[in-house]
């Protein structure tokens, strides 16, 4: 198979090395994977602060530039969901639309695809699981909780078939952590209440990192947890899975 590489913006912008993870990982695992450098934003920040006509343009130029693959992955739920639920609706009557039906978070793709049953890497740390909104209940990435403890998860199976590494989530695993895009920034009180709420409760397992598919809700309790002077680390859940690589 054909895979395209999608960075999206938090990752390209903030986080590169979680880029770097995605591509080391892919290629460790056998797969065929090329990193288009045309490629830019998704369009999801313009669509959710409702501007979806300034999006289309976005999607257009993604389609272009993703449609020869087998398969769009990339580390980031809220986007893979966002291409997946949102082009064909923004396209439809005006372009082709086909990395919808092929777009993947890359917990997803080794998952489900790939059906990933080993991995080189050791990490030695307790790590606190972070299910995000669009991972739950958008992709499927894991089940909404049933008195607290979720059906399953493809992050803690994935997670597990490291080396040395303890597992463990927070009370309500599939409570929001307050980012929200747009809504970090129109309700800022609101969204950092929510954020330390959940932060304590990934604090409370004893984690020493927390992990989880999306860049952007880690950034958000990490700023919350550096202004608290809280010592746990953050680290994208693809970085500990290619660890070693």
């Amino acid at each position: 198979m054909k895979v395209g590489l999608f960075v999206p913006c938090y990752v390209d912008a903030l986080y590169p090395e979680v880029g770097v993870a995605s591509y080391k990982l892919l290629t460790a695992l056998g797969v065929d994977v090329d990193y288009p450098l045309e490629q830019t934003c998704c369009g999801q920040p313009e669509s959710n602060g409702g501007f979806e006509d300034m999006a289309v343009s976005q999607a257009e130029h993604f389609e272009d530039v993703f449609k020869g693959f087998d398969y769009v992955v990339g580390p980031s739920a809220s986007c893979a969901a966002f291409v997946k639920l949102n082009y064909p609706r923004l396209l439809h009557g005006k372009h082709e639309c086909e990395t919808a039906g092929k777009v993947m978070d890359m917990v997803e793709f080794l998952h489900d695809v790939l059906k990933v049953e080993s991995l080189p890497g050791r990490f030695p740390h307790v790590v606190s699981v972070h299910n995000s909104c669009h991972g739950v209940r958008e992709l499927g990435l894991s089940s909404p909780s049933e008195r607290n403890i979720p059906v399953y998860s493809k992050i803690k199976n994935l997670l597990n078939l490291v080396e040395g590494i303890t597992v463990r989530e927070p009370e309500r695993p599939d409570e929001c952590c307050g980012f929200g895009g747009l809504f970090s920034v129109d309700e800022k009180e609101v969204s950092v209440k929510m954020g330390e709420d959940k932060l304590r409760r990934h604090m409370e397992t004893g984690a020493e990192y927390i992990t989880g598919p999306d860049s952007s809700c880690l950034m958000h309790m990490q700023g919350i947890a550096k202004n608290g002077k809280h010592p746990v680390k953050f680290k994208h859940v693809v970085e500990i899975l290619a660890a070693g690589l």
